[in-house]
């Protein structure tokens, strides 16, 4: 049986950002465990095989209609992410305070704000030099990804609310990535030109501190008088278990309440509050204005409808304006680039009717139950029609057309959920277990509440304020 300071769980972006900033501050001596259920399948070998991971995640999703997509593998969800990276408002972390609904959360946006800074960083985000919808201290490390000509009508008409999306697609080449090659197809970057932790993070595992075990799956993590102890965990069909002062959960947001569920961490609100946001999609045919000439496959990010105070009747909305010709060309003659395609995200207030538990049938599996959106995302859903005429003004629109509402976001959030009271939330503020004091639970399951923006950006800062506050 081994001992270790630390044993991580993990090594998407929760994990890997907590495994940057721990060890720019850990003994040179420090023994670090690194348990990563997948293999590492390189990007050559995901674009030779059309794949993003060689081992398929298993769940018992009760609603199929409703995806939660997630991959397994070295890199975790930043093999299939599409890299946008906008920060969570000010507002979205006090909306009980602010507007009578949801909770607020227990840190602060100024709190958070170095951290996003230093994850933006890290990732090398190319974001807007005119400004920002939210507050920051420094600028963006590259310089912003490319108008296309509906975004322009759009800053011109709307310039406090209207900005070059955050992204980390490389718009300048740095020394592990191309540029985004504008193609759109991100999920499986042809160019390797977004942020993965596979291109950029790598060498955090190859540290000599670092002892990384691949195709190890963590099965339950080991307590003893209320402080873990050691990870249980199968390899090559063998089961282990290693010692350690400090256990690391950074799997997602359904294996991470699963792991504490099996581990008999059990509370009131363990695995509930299951959320993302929920989006509607929208096609616009222009009059006389070409389109795609952006340089990333989101080139706009639209404010009008975030912030303000019918936050309090229905849900705040981010709007996203693609770039992908070879799927939303307009099959006219002389108006082939005439046509714009925007999505419009919603947030969601969490439900304890949509959780994650132990599959009856079963016990090696999580099950999932999603029931649906909450009535005040609905309610933003529906202020669509009636709003997207004056809203899309500035633009020359010959006609709108609404689209399907989409199944999911791949954005698995809640479950073990952060505040300050034990009694209502699973961890604290620094992450930390409310029993378990030497247990951190990463990633956005612990996300309280659920802003219109992609949760990457923000729970990669939480990871590395967590590493802050040992």
């Amino acid at each position: 049986m081994e001992n270790f300071d630390i044993i991580i769980i993990g090594t998407g972006f929760a994990s890997s950002f907590f495994l940057h900033s721990y060890l720019s501050r850990a003994d040179k001596k420090a023994r670090i465990l690194v348990l990563e259920r997948g293999k590492d399948d390189s990007h050559a070998w995901q674009l030779q095989n059309k794949s993003l991971s060689s081992i398929i995640s298993k769940t018992v999703n009760l609603t199929p209609a409703k995806r939660w997509p997630h991959y397994i593998g070295f890199g975790g969800t930043s093999r299939a992410w599409v890299a946008c990276t906008p920060r969570m408002m000010p507002n979205d972390l006090q909306l009980k305070s602010k507007y009578g609904i949801g909770v607020d959360w227990p840190i602060t946006y100024d709190e958070l704000e170095p951290y996003y800074t230093e994850a933006e960083i890290i990732m090398a985000v190319s974001g807007p030099s005119d400004g920002s919808p939210f507050p920051r201290s420094q600028p963006y490390p590259q310089p912003p990804h490319r108008f296309n000509g509906s975004d322009k009508l759009l800053k011109q008409a709307y310039p406090d609310l209207y900005f070059q999306q955050p992204v980390a697609r490389a718009r300048i080449a740095t020394n592990n990535r191309a540029l985004c090659c504008a193609t759109g197809v991100c999920n499986l970057c042809p160019a390797d030109a977004k942020f993965t932790v596979q291109n950029e993070m790598a060498y955090l595992y190859q540290d000599p501190r670092v002892n990384l075990l691949l195709e190890a799956e963590a099965l339950a993590i080991e307590t003893e008088a209320g402080q873990a102890t050691g990870v249980r965990y199968k390899k090559a069909g063998v089961e282990y278990v290693a010692k350690t002062n400090l256990v690391v959960l950074g799997a997602n947001a359904i294996f991470n309440p699963y792991l504490l569920q099996k581990s008999n961490l059990l509370h009131p609100l363990l695995g509930k509050r299951l959320h993302e946001q929920v989006s509607q999609y929208v096609r616009i045919d222009l009059d006389g204005v070409d389109n795609f000439q952006g340089s990333t496959m989101i080139t706009g990010h639209g404010y009008m409808l975030y912030d303000g105070s019918h936050r309090s009747k229905h849900a705040a909305c981010i709007i996203e304006n693609f770039n992908v010709p070879l799927s939303t060309l307009r099959v006219e003659r002389g108006k082939w680039l005439q046509r714009c395609y925007m999505k419009f995200i919603f947030e969601d207030l969490p439900s304890e009717d949509n959780y994650i538990a132990i599959s009856e049938k079963s016990p090696n599996l999580p099950k999932i139950v999603h029931k649906n959106h909450s009535a005040y995302a609905q309610r933003g859903l529906d202020t669509l029609p009636a709003i997207l005429p004056k809203l899309l003004a500035p633009l020359p629109v010959e006609n709108i057309t609404m689209l399907h509402v989409n199944n999911t976001e791949g954005h698995i959030q809640g479950t073990t959920i952060m505040g300050n009271d034990p009694k209502t939330s699973i961890v604290d503020k620094n992450l930390l277990h409310h029993q378990v004091r030497n247990l951190l639970i990463l990633g956005s399951s612990v996300f309280p509440t659920c802003s219109p923006a992609n949760p990457t950006l923000t729970l990669s800062a939480l990871s590395l304020w967590a590493a802050d506050q040992l």
